[in-house]
């Protein structure tokens, strides 16, 4: 875009050149034009000189060319926008679908190879053994009670105290350890 020189200036009277800082647009001579001359002596001190954008707007030309350009842009991104969104969230459904399908096969392969194993007899017979304590006719079975350690058994439950009594321990050590403590534990049911 090509920027046109400034109109020429209204008044016949020669021109006389000016500071750098101040602006090349001719201010109309007014009452209050002596009230702005205090005003320019503080622009020369360092502000930043006035821009006029209609000064700069005149500037800018537009050919008919440019104009259907930019309006073919607008046109363009309003039409594919919502589409460009469309195609991400279908790209979104169809990866989480894909992920969704790689699950189903991992758990169609594990229940082929379960099945696999329940076609084998000795499977067939491990099993039947250790869950249900089948035996083959003529075997005797030896089913030991209570076999863990007395230590590891639960101990008796103390009588609750009516009064309350305040512990100096801290309750989250405490908790850990207990919980640490089940979970490795090794615990049966006392029978009553």
């Amino acid at each position: 875009m090509a920027r046109r020189p400034a109109p020429p200036s209204a008044s016949p009277g020669p021109q006389t050149p000016r500071p750098a800082g101040t602006m090349n647009s001719k201010k109309p001579a007014t009452p209050a034009a002596s009230s702005s001359a205090p005003r320019s002596s503080s622009r020369s001190r360092g502000e930043a000189p006035r821009v006029d954008v209609r000064e700069w707007a005149s500037g800018i030309r537009l050919s008919a060319f440019s104009v259907i350009m930019l309006s073919l842009v607008v046109l363009g991104a309003w039409v594919l926008v919502p589409t460009l969104g469309t195609f991400i969230d279908q790209r979104q459904k169809i990866a989480a679908l894909e992920a969704s399908v790689k699950v189903s096969e991992d758990e169609i392969a594990s229940l082929v190879a379960e099945r696999e194993r329940w076609n084998d007899p000795v499977y067939i017979t491990t099993q039947a053994r250790e869950r249900l304590y089948y035996v083959k006719p003529g075997e005797v079975v030896y089913l030991i009670d209570n076999d863990l350690d007395p230590a590891a058994l639960p101990r008796e439950q103390e009588p609750v105290s009516d009064t309350i009594v305040e512990k100096p321990t801290d309750w989250m050590p405490q908790l850990l350890r207990t919980i640490v403590s089940t979970g490795l534990s090794d615990t049966a049911a006392v029978a009553p």
